[in-house]
């Protein structure tokens, strides 16, 4: 099964979430191509795709969202996930965070199947208003691979269940 990994990320902590799900979606022995959201031109030929995108005040980066309102007709016709990253403190790892209204609006959408928050990051020296005022109270990394790579694990297994109900004899 090959799979998209699409991320709209602004200082990169989204991209390296992005990175850590492809990882663990490789390591369940997945094919994974991992695109910026911008790049992507078509979906032809991926049997599913993850879209990451970081919260900025509420809302998920403009690429993320822009990616999924080009390609709606053709996510509809396969299996999504989403994930947001964002929370700069351990909220994330403690319980569940639903979609912001936003997201949720866009998974509705296309029919995504699920979606996580995972813990963000902001760089000490991080340049640009608000994110360098909140960076001098703020800083630090969040993000927890373990978690990301449990996401992924699940999302795996939720793949192959779907294939192995579809497959003729099942």
């Amino acid at each position: 099964m090959r799979v998209l990994v699409t991320f709209g990320s602004a200082r990169g902590g989204t991209e390296g979430l992005a990175q850590t799900v492809a990882e663990g979606l490789r390591d369940e022995g997945f094919t994974v191509d991992l695109v910026p959201a911008g790049q992507v031109r078509g979906l032809g030929g991926y049997d599913a795709v993850v879209v990451g995108g970081a919260l900025y005040a509420g809302r998920w980066h403009k690429a993320a969202r822009r990616f999924v309102k080009r390609h709606t007709a053709e996510l509809r016709q396969r299996p999504v996930y989403f994930f947001s990253s964002g929370p700069l403190d351990g909220s994330a790892t403690q319980r569940e965070i639903p979609p912001v209204r936003g997201v949720k609006a866009l998974m509705k959408r296309v029919g995504a199947r699920g979606h996580v928050t995972f813990g963000g990051r902001l760089a000490r020296d991080a340049k640009g208003f608000p994110a360098s005022a909140m960076a001098k109270k703020r800083a630090g990394d969040w993000r927890d691979a373990g978690q990301v790579r449990a996401w992924a694990g699940s999302v795996a297994a939720q793949l192959r269940a779907e294939t192995a109900d579809s497959s003729p004899g099942a």
